[in-house]
């Protein structure tokens, strides 16, 4: 009895047990480490999108994404998904709370990951399907389509593509456009994962699915195969002449949403940096422009309603010499318009373009007198809503057709296309981004540009009031720039061009294939596990 009570004793203190409590909390933490592995795996997205060039962290990000969703239950799934959404969209959009402060932010934030989480059970239920890469990409494209569309006319910030425009896979915006790219991207990055776990499964079994490694070395390879095979869609040929065009940032005086209280000072600004322009090219110091180029917001009082606006409009016009393309705030038969107004040095407004696809809480306030409840400095601010245009705007410049996309338009596939089907040559993405400070807002927005030049195979330039303004080869290269909150204004020779990309042919219909492929897997996966059920029954 000594001898068993001593070697009890002795057992004891060689493998010394785990405390329960121990052991629970290990417990908990392994279950943690998914939701932990999703929230930063969509902070990795977010490190991928401009103004870092890191967009290759969108395929480890989707590939984390893809192990953390495998196999879940619906509800596991959703939550992961929001969770995805949380850690990608609550950096990338901090921006929208820079003046108004963290509730709209948040509320957005809030909203806009609902749409990830619904794409998480997505991608969780097709995850069990054979070529699961290409359904759970086909899933994401399908998320994004509808949160380009919903709600309030939807909110594209933060497509997968818009963070690749300095990545291998840029030419194949000109294929099938954003989603084309986007689908790509993700692609590669489930493809990833499942290379990454049919390895390590080889290595523990020495066994593995032929048909799995194929899809999933497949799913690597052809996107990137895919993006060489499109350079040659990438070209910034003149094919109907040139133009030298001018691109005028006039600065503001202060940011913030109170620059509008300083209406007439930014207008001065734009009308003085216009008039040095001139003599600059009266000195010879820079080369005499076609046309000038100025941004949204560049004449918030109204030149059709105002005499002097009117009258200092036509003086810069007058000191250049060549048509101005100005961003004015128009009122007419009682409505407000955000408008771009040609501006002829000799015949003075001879030609306008109204916004059409305006910002909800910016330009018009959906659910204004639930808002106002909430708190009435949101009402504030947005006093009278905006009304939409109904037409596409190409202005003819000295010749050259102009398609103008105003700002928060270029992130909608629609309006820039239908701008380039009406026959611009190349396009202006007239800003105004005083309001977001020195925030990622405008980078991430120079980025949109610069896929959409791809996309179009069109000269994009990119007037803004303070910054960073630039111009944009039809190859997504930016050849010039300016500073933030500075004065500064571009001149430069671009090619015009007519043709049209299969992305511009095309159109919706890319996409609207891509959500046919994801509503055919998730059909597919709803259906097994229906079938699966009742055999368990039997």
């Amino acid at each position: 009895m000594t001898v068993t009570a001593t070697s009890v004793g002795e057992s004891d203190q060689l493998e010394p047990r785990t405390a329960p409590g121990a052991r629970t909390w290990a417990r908990r933490l392994v279950r943690l480490a998914p939701a932990a592995a999703a929230a930063l795996s969509g902070l990795l997205l977010y490190v991928s999108f401009p103004p870092r060039t890191l967009w290759w962290l969108a395929l480890p990000a989707f590939a984390v994404l893809g192990w953390v969703l495998r196999g879940r239950g619906w509800k596991a799934a959703l939550g992961l998904g929001y969770l995805f959404g949380l850690g990608f969209l609550l950096p990338l959009l901090v921006w929208t709370g820079v003046e108004v402060g963290p509730g709209p932010w948040l509320a957005l934030v809030a909203i806009e990951a609902l749409f990830v989480a619904a794409v998480g059970a997505g991608v969780a239920a097709v995850s069990k399907l054979p070529g699961r890469p290409v359904w759970a990409a086909a899933v994401w494209i399908a998320g994004e389509a509808a949160r380009a569309r919903a709600p309030f006319n939807g909110f594209p910030w933060g497509k997968v593509a818009f963070g690749q425009a300095d990545g291998v896979f840029l030419p194949l915006a000109a294929v099938g456009g954003t989603p084309v790219l986007g689908f790509a991207v993700v692609l590669c990055g489930f493809g990833l994962y499942e290379v990454v776990r049919l390895a390590v499964r080889w290595r523990r079994t020495g066994e593995v699915r032929r048909a799995a490694a194929a899809m999933g070395l497949l799913s690597l390879a052809v996107p990137v195969v895919g993006a060489v095979a499109a350079r040659p869609l990438v070209s910034d040929t003149a094919e109907d002449g040139t133009a030298t065009v001018a691109v005028i940032q006039g600065n503001v005086p202060r940011a913030g949403l109170d620059f509008n209280s300083q209406r007439r000072a930014v207008l001065d600004y734009h009308v003085r940096e216009t008039e040095r322009l001139a003599a600059e090219v009266k000195a010879g110091k820079v080369a005499r422009p076609d046309f000038v180029l100025w941004p949204e917001n560049s004449s918030d009082i109204d030149p059709f309603a105002n005499p002097d606006a009117r009258a200092v409009i036509d003086a810069a016009a007058k000191s250049v010499g060549v048509p101005i393309s100005v961003g004015g705030v128009v009122e007419r038969d009682g409505k407000l318009y955000n408008e771009q107004i040609l501006w002829d040095p000799a015949k003075g407004p001879i030609d306008t373009y109204d916004k059409r696809q305006i910002q909800p809480f910016g330009e018009y306030l959906p659910l204004r007198s639930l808002i106002g409840a909430i708190n009435k400095n949101w009402t504030a601010m947005v006093r009278q809503d905006f009304s939409r245009g109904t037409e596409p705007g190409v202005f003819t410049m000295d010749g050259a057709k102009v398609g103008l996309v105003t700002c928060y338009e270029a992130a909608f596939d629609w309006t820039v296309r239908s701008e380039v089907t009406d026959g611009a040559q190349m396009i202006s993405v007239p800003s105004n981004n005083a309001t977001f400070d020195r925030s990622e807002m405008t980078y991430q927005q120079l980025a949109m540009s610069r896929v959409r030049a791809v996309e179009h195979s069109r000269t994009v330039t990119v007037p803004v009031t303070s910054g960073v303004s630039a111009i944009i080869m039809p190859d997504g290269r930016i050849t010039q720039k300016t500073g933030m909150f500075v004065a500064d204004s571009l001149v430069q020779k671009v090619p015009l061009r007519s043709s049209q990309t299969p992305a511009t042919r095309l159109g919706i219909l890319p996409e609207i294939a891509l959500v046919l492929v994801a509503a055919g897997g998730l059909g597919w996966a709803v259906g097994a596990g229906l079938r699966g059920r009742r055999a368990g029954d039997v």
